[in-house]
């Protein structure tokens, strides 16, 4: 069923002319998604250790750190797909305590994987309807459909096409159109610019900022630091696990440690 989201969605200005999402969320309200004390783990290895984020209603927050920093293992952990050592997780003020993945699809959290993961042997329109395969509003899903064509028209062209046969950039299109087929509240982005040509960064990074500008909370991460902190309202800075530094995005641009390790500066 969904969840009652509706996404008129426009293009407007262009990339980064655009304001950022408000920092604080909509209103002032509850953080939608709250994180206490996050560990998770590989064995014996610590990949998160005992981190603590929020993103509030409407706010785009971005995650910023390098390879192997434990960003991709706290999507996988907030999505469901992996299990917490300890902490907690908490999601419109409901704790994520037990709650399987697809669950977690269905109350309004979307991931868009790292790699982009879509159907390969699927064709384009395939992939877009398992996005919405927990709802049952078929008008709707219609609806949203043509929504997703819109916004990414370059899909309109490839909608028989199999996903495997489309490039990186429209691989990565097609795996954001499948998540916002669900309908999210709190859309999740793992590098959606790996790989990437420019011209398709900025196109990916247009669409987030639309997509933000309708009032979605995103949690976007991103190794491109600079670009990820440009559009973003605040940000986290995760080396080794844990999460060194934290504020709003525009005194994280100007901190001497993240121009030196992320900004070239």
């Amino acid at each position: 069923m969904s969840n009652g989201t509706s996404f008129p969605w426009k293009r407007e200005s262009s990339l980064l002319e655009k304001p950022r999402a408000q920092v604080g969320g909509l209103n002032g309200a509850q953080h939608l998604l709250d994180v206490k004390g996050l560990q998770v783990g590989y064995g014996g290895i610590h990949a998160v250790k005992c981190i603590d984020l929020h993103v509030a209603p409407g706010e785009l927050v971005a995650l910023i750190g390098s390879n192997g920093a434990g960003k991709t293992t706290t999507l996988k952990s907030l999505a469901g797909l992996l299990a917490p050592a300890a902490g907690q997780i908490y999601y419109d003020g409901k704790s994520l305590h037990a709650v399987p993945a697809h669950r977690r699809v269905s109350m309004g959290i979307a991931l868009v994987p790292e790699g982009r993961g879509v159907f390969a042997r699927l064709s384009v329109a395939e992939n877009l309807l398992m996005g919405a395969y927990s709802r049952c509003d078929q008008a709707e899903i219609n609806n949203d459909l043509a929504r997703m064509y819109d916004l990414f028209p370059r899909l309109v062209e490839r909608r028989n096409q199999l996903a495997g046969t489309l490039s990186g950039g429209e691989q990565q299109m097609l795996a954001m159109a499948r998540a916002l087929m669900s309908r999210p509240r709190l859309l999740m982005l793992d590098e959606p610019s790996m790989g990437l040509a420019p011209l398709m960064v900025k196109k990916i990074f247009e669409t987030i900022q639309d997509v933000a500008l309708q009032g979605m909370s995103i949690l976007l991460v991103e190794q491109n630091a600079r670009l990820a902190l440009q559009v973003a309202s605040r940000g986290y800075v995760m080396e080794s696990g844990a999460i060194t530094l934290s504020g709003k995005s525009s005194e994280l641009l100007g901190s001497d440690a993240v121009q030196r390790a992320y900004l070239g500066g």
